[in-house]
C-alpha cells in the first residue's frame, strides 16, 4: 500500500464517524455463528500460539497471558464464557483479536475472523424482550441475510477480570461540599454493564441521575425537558460512542446543534480510548472524553463542571 492509498484509507475510516457508520470484523466463534466487533477496538489479529502462560486462580475462561509485542495480555476464550465449547488452540488453528479497552490490552480467542463490512448504526438493532436482559448480547445486525451478532464485550471483561467502581475517599469528600442537590447527570450508553456501572459511580456521589439505553430516546428527552424560560435540568451529559440507531457522535452533533441544549457540559464516555476517537469526540463538539471505566476521572469530571457552574450562578 502506498501512502496515499493508507492516507485515503484513514481518511476514509475516519469520515465514518462523522456520517453515523462504522467498519465491522466478522467473526466465528466455536458455535460457527458470525459475530461482530468494531475495528476502531482492534489493535491486530494473530493465530493463537501454542505456548500459553498459565495464570494461577484466574477466571476458568481466562486460558492465560500471551506475549504480545513484548507484553503480557491476558487470553479470554470468550465463546466459552458465553456457554460454548471451547477452543483447542493446541490442536486446531485459531485466532486472537488483540483489542484494546479503555486503555488496556486484551486478547480475545476466535475461531476464524471472516470479512470487514461497513454498516450504518441505523442497520443495528437493538433486541428487546426478557430473554436480552441478562445476555451478552448487544446489538445485531445482517449481511447478505445471514444474521451478526454483536456482543456486550465490556459485561463479558466486567465479569472475568473485574472493572474498578469505588470512588476515591478523596472524590468523595470533596463532593460531599458541594450542592449535589441543584444537578442531575444524564448518562447514555447501550451496554447493560456499562449502565449499571456508571449508576454505581453516580450513586456514590450522591447526584441525580438518569442513564438512558440509546440516543434517540435520550435526545427526545433532553428536548422535551427543556422549561418555558428555556432552561435544560441537566448539569452534564455522558455518551458512550457504540450505540444502535444513532451513535455517540452524531448524538453529539445534535445536541450541540440546538441552541437550547449547546451548553450543556457534554463528554464521551467510552472504551474506545484511543487518541484519533478523542479527536473526532472533539470534532462532533464534545468539551472532554473520558474513557471507560475510570470512577475518579468521571467523578472530578463532575465536581470540576458544578464548581464552574456554582461560580456562574453566584
Amino acid at each position: 500500500m502506498t501512502q496515499d492509498q493508507l492516507f485515503q484509507e484513514i481518511n476514509q475510516r475516519s469520515n465514518l464517524a462523522m456520517s453515523n457508520e462504522f467498519e465491522m470484523l466478522t467473526f466465528l466463534l466455536s458455535d460457527d455463528q458470525t459475530y461482530g466487533l468494531n475495528v476502531f477496538k482492534i489493535i491486530e489479529i494473530i493465530e493463537t500460539p501454542k505456548h500459553i502462560t498459565k495464570i494461577p486462580n484466574s477466571h476458568p475462561n481466562v486460558k492465560g497471558e500471551i506475549n504480545f509485542r513484548d507484553h503480557p495480555i491476558t487470553l479470554i476464550d470468550i465463546g466459552e464464557y458465553l456457554g460454548m465449547a471451547p477452543i483447542d488452540y493446541a490442536k486446531t488453528i485459531s485466532y486472537v483479536l488483540v483489542c484494546e479497552y479503555s486503555n488496556t490490552t486484551q486478547g480475545l480467542m476466535v475461531k476464524e475472523p471472516k470479512i470487514l463490512i461497513t454498516k450504518s448504526w441505523d442497520d443495528i438493532i437493538k433486541p428487546e424482550g426478557e430473554i436480552y436482559e441478562s445476555s451478552c448480547l448487544t446489538a445485531m445486525t445482517w449481511h447478505q441475510n445471514q444474521p451478526i451478532q454483536l456482543l456486550d464485550v465490556e459485561k463479558i471483561l466486567h465479569d472475568i477480570i473485574g472493572i474498578e467502581t469505588k470512588i476515591s475517599d478523596a472524590a468523595i469528600a470533596h463532593v460531599k461540599r458541594l450542592p449535589t442537590e441543584k444537578h442531575h447527570i444524564l448518562a447514555v450508553d447501550d451496554s447493560k454493564a456499562a449502565c449499571e456501572l456508571t449508576r454505581l459511580v453516580l450513586s456514590q456521589m450522591g447526584i441525580a441521575h438518569t442513564v438512558v439505553t440509546s440516543a434517540p430516546k435520550a435526545l427526545e428527552l433532553l428536548e422535551s425537558s427543556v422549561d418555558s424560560q428555556g432552561k435544560c435540568p441537566f448539569t452534564l451529559i455522558f455518551t458512550d460512542i457504540e450505540m444502535p440507531v444513532m451513535d455517540g457522535f452524531t448524538f453529539t452533533r445534535k445536541v450541540k446543534a440546538n441552541p437550547k441544549l449547546n451548553n450543556i457540559f457534554l463528554s464521551v464516555h467510552s472504551s474506545l480510548s484511543n487518541k484519533s476517537n478523542e479527536e473526532k469526540a472533539a470534532s462532533a463538539g464534545a468539551n472532554d472524553f473520558i474513557p471507560k471505566f475510570t470512577p475518579d476521572n468521571m467523578a472530578n469530571l463532575i465536581i470540576r463542571q458544578i464548581e464552574k457552574v456554582e461560580q456562574l450562578r453566584s
